[in-house]
């Protein structure tokens, strides 16, 4: 079993010595796509017309089903700390395989909103949290490459999961294809169970193991809760999830909005990968020479850009180069708040910790789906709401860097 004592300079290397742990991680990101907002979204005008659901409506649905999986998060999230991912990660995959069978039989509107409540928590709350925290603990000189080599699992969801799909739906009944995601999560699971076999470190659950946060020391949950480092960086936490969901949420009303064609919008989502693959892996390394203290007042500018650059977007190519700075600003967001708190608050207590923002990103991904749809049945459509979500991000990057700056006094 390789240790972190290699540290390995070259990428090639890391990847040779620690493969069957970043491949968990990875597969673990990816089958997390089929409970992400990108994902369900693309079944939005289905869902909608199947229900009669209004794009407030719709929108509200989510956003209370996803609250629910939220509030769950807080105590579901903290048994990382109590059991080995291997366990977690297999009860977490075959939890997301019943929620998508079930979402090929719904009928009514309250089995649609069991059925979300089940996807959300399985795959954007406990799989997401399950795959991060597994990094961060495997994980502590090159922590931040780790997090963004696995994050690279649902980048590939982004890229090739809804256009694949939105292509199926002129050939399939929307539900066959949820029966259809259900079979590819299946046929991952005993690969998975594989991977997991052997932890990395076995030893990241004594209680003397892993790396300490502020002071030398290991913060609890609690503790970590009266920080104010914590509550500055509740607005950088909630942001991306909130209005890059409500993006993906509401891409059929965007597309329309815009006057696009759904497909050629879609089209444009391996872009968005791209540039947060490509970021991932800078921020990756920029966190692992750096540290993620220095870095919170700058990696959510490309959002704020982003969604100045939708509302201003006239032709599909204006709309690549705002999917391009929102993908660029969503990577780095991805590897910082996989790293941020384990440097922060140590790893002892990291389950806990990253379940409580774990839970704040995830009421996020309610916030931004039911707001936006709330504005857009007010007459605002949501090319339009990308000026004030763009004074969001700013405004965010701004309490990033005063928690940055306290946090370094703190260490």
């Amino acid at each position: 079993m390789q240790t972190e004592m290699m540290r390995p300079e070259r990428l090639a290397d890391f990847l040779r010595l620690n493969a069957p742990w970043l491949a968990a991680g990875f597969l673990l990101t990816f089958t997390s796509s089929f409970g992400q907002t990108f994902f369900i979204s693309v079944f939005a005008g289905e869902i909608r017309e199947t229900f009669g659901l209004s794009h407030g409506a719709w929108g509200g649905l989510y956003a209370m089903a996803t609250t629910a999986s939220a509030a769950v998060m807080v105590y579901a999230g903290a048994l990382t700390d109590r059991f080995r991912v291997r366990h977690i990660g297999l009860v977490v995959l075959i939890g997301l395989i019943c929620a998508a069978l079930l979402m090929s039989r719904i009928t009514e509107v309250w089995m649609l909103a069991l059925t979300l409540f089940l996807l959300r928590l399985f795959g954007q709350g406990l799989m997401s949290h399950s795959a991060m925290v597994a990094m961060a603990r495997w994980f502590v000189a090159t922590r931040g490459r780790a997090v963004s080599i696995a994050g690279l699992g649902v980048a590939l969801g982004e890229a090739a999961l809804p256009i694949t799909f939105v292509a199926l739906l002129g050939v399939f009944d929307w539900r066959m294809l949820w029966v259809g995601a259900a079979v590819i999560m299946a046929v991952l699971t005993p690969v998975l169970w594989a991977l997991l076999s052997q932890e990395r470190t076995p030893q990241s659950f004594l209680a003397e193991a892993g790396s300490t946060g502020l002071k030398g020391r290991m913060w609890t949950r609690a503790e970590a809760l009266r920080h104010p480092v914590f509550w500055l960086m509740v607005p950088a936490l909630m942001g991306p999830a909130a209005w890059n969901t409500a993006y993906f949420f509401h891409q059929v009303h965007l597309a329309e909005a815009k006057g696009w064609a759904h497909v050629s919008l879609v089209s444009l989502f391996p872009l968005y990968t791209a540039a947060s693959v490509g970021t991932m892996l800078t921020a990756g390394w920029l966190v692992d020479r750096f540290g993620s203290l220095r870095l919170g007042a700058f990696y959510l500018l490309p959002l704020a850009a982003g969604y100045v650059t939708i509302a201003l977007a006239g032709p599909v190519p204006a709309g690549a180069l705002a999917m391009m700075l929102i993908g660029a600003g969503q990577g780095m967001h991805v590897t910082m708040m996989a790293t941020f708190w384990a440097e922060v608050f140590g790893t002892r207590h990291l389950g806990a910790i990253r379940a409580m923002m774990g839970a704040v990103m995830v009421l996020g991904t309610a916030i931004g789906p039911g707001v936006t749809g709330a504005i857009i049945d007010l007459g605002v459509e949501f090319p339009r709401q990308g000026y004030g979500i763009a004074v969001y991000f700013l405004l965010a990057s701004l309490m990033a860097g005063m928690a940055g700056r306290l946090a370094r006094r703190d260490r």
